[in-house]
């Protein structure tokens, strides 16, 4: 017999649900929510709208700001705080009304301060920001961090005229305290949940912000990456994911881990609006050195966006990436024909020294994470956790709070740690970028005479497993991560309801390239569907 899924969404709750019923014979296809009578959570007035079209519908008068905020708030409630309950919010921003307000009345004058003019974005908690939400990477050491000045890459956010609509919940301390930590959860924040089948993972660092953004709590989110926590949770939720190069984005005012990894980046819908995002996130910023290159000004990568742009284009297949999941190779297989059938030419290509330097990359973010966090620490007003040390013993102290399901083995190896003139830290940072980058991406583009690489971004989420923590099936972000090279996530379709993305990386600082390609595989395939917020699959 043909083994057969169906979705079963009795746990949303019995105000929701009036009847239930086992249908073996009914077609998989045909629609649960009818079915079962589950309020369509996909009725929300802005559902799926883009940042063009709202900017449209505030220009000739059909909406303001302020309607908009009051529209998304009362969205949080009813998703996020109630319902399915997804919890991707951790703290909401008392003054977005007011803000949205000021902007309004800047927009009735003529005066508008960018193409974010009034939208509603979302930060994961680990970007400071001078106002009245803390910034605690999750973590209730931190609780009570109120900054005294915005993260670089919000200021330009709020230059470009977003409203910080809240803060999104992530993996504690942007998952870098457990090897059995479950992604989306926190001590401050919780669990997060997936909105396509909520007992399933929301990939991590960045879960809340992908959460929010596929769940339709907002309209575009940052992340930071340091490997894979800007594609994973991008690509298990459905949305879009831009890991920018390192040194394209500040990372001033940022809880760090990994000053040679690290990078913010947006999420988003469509790959327009996370180009949007990224343009207006760019720029130089002298408390961030690694900015002060040609790279990140001047550019708009929202900018003539091309169907056409894949015609022509040298597309390198990582097959040594594909085989961890049998339905995601034929997803990627059917993504394979979707560009031929767009014109791009596919050349099948080895990634040199892949897989070479995952235990050099550990080391190096155990060493960098030490010297970065205390920096941070020190350098923000916050007095009740100084270093890295103060926080092991606040999780010890507190542990029936910080560490109910899982300890931080990975904070006390850091805490052993040197400082970063150790000869073991510098041949590991080293070995990481020269077999990553230039013996990796690099080699590999120029030996195959490719444009970019290819490869699943994910495999379909697993289930929530607080005990054992994360089941992660596979993936392709340590490569770009490791070499500080530019990622980016596409929706590319389904398994068994859960979404599962395709990457697009090449040498560094080729985001608008990337962003080119990937726009055009969007638009060409369009599989970025709104969530369903299923309770669970069952056979």
């Amino acid at each position: 017999m043909k083994r057969r899924q169906f979705i079963s969404l009795s746990a949303l709750g019995a105000s929701t649900i009036t009847a239930f019923g086992l249908h073996s014979c009914q077609n998989e296809t045909s629609s649960e929510t009818k079915k079962l009578n589950l309020e369509d959570y996909n009725t929300f007035l802005f559902n799926e709208k883009s940042i063009s079209e709202l900017q449209e519908m505030m220009g000739n008068g059909e909406l303001n700001s302020e309607e908009l905020i009051i529209s998304y708030l009362d969205r949080i409630e009813k998703i996020d705080k109630n319902g399915p309950a997804i919890n991707a919010v951790i703290e909401k921003n008392p003054d977005a009304l007011a803000i949205a307000r000021t902007l309004d009345e800047e927009r009735k004058a003529g005066k508008l301060r960018g193409s974010l003019h009034g939208i509603p974005i979302m930060l994961k908690d680990n970007f400071d920001t001078a106002d009245k939400m803390m910034t605690t990477a999750g973590s209730l050491a931190m609780k009570g961090n109120f900054a005294e000045k915005d993260a670089f890459v919000v200021q330009q956010l709020r230059n470009a005229g977003a409203i910080i609509l809240a803060k999104t919940n992530l993996s504690e301390w942007a998952n870098f305290r457990s090897t059995r930590s479950s992604s989306g959860w926190s001590g401050r924040g919780g669990q997060t949940h997936n909105p396509y089948v909520i007992d399933r993972s929301p990939c991590g660092s960045s879960s809340g912000s992908g959460v929010a953004v596929a769940a339709n709590l907002c309209v575009a989110a940052l992340g930071t990456e340091t490997d894979g926590s800007i594609v994973c949770p991008s690509g298990h939720n459905g949305v879009v994911g831009i890991k920018p190069s390192v040194g394209l984005v500040s990372r001033s005012g940022i809880i760090p881990i990994a000053h040679s990894q690290d990078t913010a980046g947006p999420i988003a819908r469509s790959v327009k609006d996370a180009a949007l995002l990224l343009t207006a996130m760019c720029g130089r910023d002298d408390k961030d050195p690694i900015t002060m290159n040609e790279n990140n000004t001047g550019l708009n990568y929202a900018k003539n966006l091309s169907k056409d742009a894949l015609n022509g284009a040298r597309i390198g297949v990582v097959r040594q990436l594909f085989g961890f999941h049998t339905a995601v190779d034929k997803l990627m297989e059917q993504a394979i024909a979707d560009l031929k059938n767009a014109g791009a030419i596919l050349v099948y290509v080895e990634l040199e020294n892949l897989h070479q330097y995952g235990n050099e990359e550990f080391e190096v973010l155990l060493y960098e994470f030490k010297h970065n966090l205390n920096k941070y620490l020190n350098e923000c007003r916050f007095p009740i956790v100084k270093n890295l040390d103060d926080i092991i013993k606040f999780n010890e102290q507190y542990k029936h709070l910080e560490m109910p399901w899982f300890d931080q083995e990975i904070m006390e190896m850091a805490n052993k740690k040197g400082d970063l003139s150790e000869k073991k830290y510098l041949e590991a940072l080293a070995k990481c970028k020269e077999l990553s980058g230039k013996k990796g991406i690099d080699a590999t583009l120029k030996k195959n005479k490719v444009d970019v690489l290819i490869a699943p971004t994910n495999g379909p989420a697993w289930n929530i497993d607080l005990i054992n923590g994360d089941h992660y099936g596979g993936g392709s972000s340590e490569p770009a991560a490791v070499s500080g090279y530019p990622n980016i996530t596409v929706p590319a379709g389904f398994v068994h309801s859960l979404p599962v993305g395709i990457s697009f990386f090449a040498e560094a600082f080729s985001e608008q390239k990337l962003i080119q390609y990937a726009y055009a595989y969007e638009q060409a395939t369009k599989h970025r569907k709104a969530p369903e917020f299923y309770s669970t699959i069952m056979q």
